[in-house]
This record gives C-alpha cells, sequence and structure tokens, in this order.
C-alpha cells in the first residue's frame, strides 16, 4: 500500500512536470492536437517515468503544495523558453509580410486567439516541420527526462533570477527574427531602389504598379532559396533555448 501511495504520488507530480510542458512549448502546444490527445500522452509519459523517478536520489514523493508549484514551475520554464522559438518565426513572418505587401493580411490564429500575419502563421508551419522533422520534439522530451536528475522531484523552489534570465532573453527575438528574414529584407531593398533609380531616368514610368509586384515576386524567390537554410538555423535556436531551460534549472536556489 505505501508502494503504491509513494507511485501515485510520484505520478501526480511528474504529470504536473510534463503538462507544464506541453501547454506552452512548440508542436505540443498547437490546437490540431486534441486535448485527449495531449491528456493522454502526458499521463503515458509520467506513467513510465513516476517509478524510475521515485527513486531517484533526494526525490521527494509528496503530494504538497511546495511540491506541486515546484513541479509545476519546471514544466513553464520548459514551455516558456522554447516557445520564443516561435514567437521568432512569428516575428520574422511579420517582417517579411510587410515587405511583400502582406501587412494587412491577417488571420485568426488558434493557439492564440489573436490576429496574426498571414506570413507569420506560414513561418510557424514551416518551422514545426523543420521540428518534427529533425526529430526535435523527441530531444525535448529526452531533455525533460533528464531534468528529473538534475532536479528531483518535489525538490525545485524558483529562483526570482530564472524570472529576471528568461524575459531578458526574450530580447533575442528581435534580433533571430531579423536574422531570418535578412535575406528577404536585403532582396526587397534592392528591388525598391533599382525601381527608384529607373523612375528617375524615365518619370513616365509607372513606379508605384512595378514596386510592389516586383518585391514579392523577388521577395517569395529568395524565401524559397533561403528555406535550405532554415533547419540549421531552426535547431540550432532550439538547441539554445533547451539549454537556456536547463541552466535555470540549475540556477542557485532552483532546489529547495
Amino acid at each position: 500500500m505505501a508502494e503504491w501511495s509513494t507511485f501515485l504520488s510520484a505520478w501526480v507530480l511528474a504529470l504536473i512536470r510534463v503538462s507544464g510542458m506541453i501547454v506552452f512549448a512548440p508542436f505540443f502546444s498547437s490546437t490540431a492536437l486534441p486535448v485527449r490527445i495531449k491528456a493522454v500522452l502526458a499521463g503515458a509519459i509520467a506513467f513510465l517515468l513516476a517509478p524510475l523517478v521515485a527513486a531517484l536520489p533526494h526525490a521527494a514523493a509528496e503530494i504538497t503544495l511546495p511540491a506541486i508549484l515546484g513541479e509545476l514551475a519546471v514544466g513553464l520554464v520548459y514551455g516558456l523558453s522554447l516557445t520564443l522559438l516561435s514567437e521568432m518565426l512569428l516575428f520574422a513572418g511579420q517582417i517579411a509580410g510587410l515587405q511583400f505587401s502582406f501587412s494587412l493580411v491577417n488571420l485568426m490564429d488558434p493557439a492564440t486567439s489573436i490576429q496574426t500575419p498571414l506570413l507569420g502563421d506560414l513561418f510557424q508551419l514551416m518551422g514545426t516541420l523543420v521540428i518534427l522533422s529533425a526529430g526535435l520534439d523527441r530531444v525535448l522530451l529526452a531533455s525533460l527526462t533528464r531534468s528529473f536528475r538534475t532536479v528531483p522531484l518535489g525538490s525545485f523552489a524558483f529562483a526570482p533570477a530564472a524570472a529576471l534570465v528568461l524575459v531578458r532573453s526574450a530580447g533575442g527575438i528581435f534580433l533571430a527574427a531579423l536574422e531570418l528574414a535578412a535575406p528577404i529584407l536585403a532582396a526587397t531593398l534592392l528591388v525598391e531602389l533599382a525601381v527608384a533609380l529607373m523612375g528617375r531616368l524615365s518619370p513616365q514610368l509607372p513606379v508605384m504598379f512595378l514596386t510592389v509586384p516586383l518585391k514579392t515576386l523577388t521577395g517569395f524567390g529568395i524565401l524559397i532559396g533561403s528555406l535550405a537554410l532554415w533547419p540549421r538555423f531552426i535547431e540550432a535556436r532550439f538547441a539554445g533555448l533547451l539549454d537556456l531551460a536547463e541552466r535555470l534549472l540549475a540556477l542557485p536556489g532552483g532546489q529547495a
């Protein structure tokens, strides 16, 4: 009976940690996945991990308020750290949409229930495709599993410094988005300069009617050509954010 009670406590705490990650992490948080599938996945992962993590040194398989909040914080650290990747792709798509003259074309994002740029949704879908094709979803699950050794069950206490580091890391969204959209920005800027020079040389040229289609066609051509670099770029950013989450868990004061 005591072993069964310990197993249930460990399963509940592991379920809280896994669920916190699934709520925000890329791909797992997608509304395309039914809620029941997410619940079954989280429950199955926690069920498999419960007997292992309960036997680790310094693990406290007891359902208390500090333990619940600690496990929830661990899952949210993973989820919120990696959701920065989705925000980066959304911002890069917004920059590209502005250059393509699609700034007024918005769609309702089912994940956030807000209006998002058309190309922002496209960039997020392509980013999800890269994550799945590269197996980064399994890498995330493996890292979350290793976190039970770094932070034993029921022993995490959220350090205020971790929140500050996470907020500062959000500033990297803008730089990474500009890096991803840089080829499109450069190409469309050259098109604008070329059309402007042609307009100066030939005032009769309908510059306003040429700029938008030329920018759009050039931008799409550059975007298609740069897709070959996307896997390496997204994998590098994903690995950096995953390392950030692991460092946040290892900050002083992270374990009670």
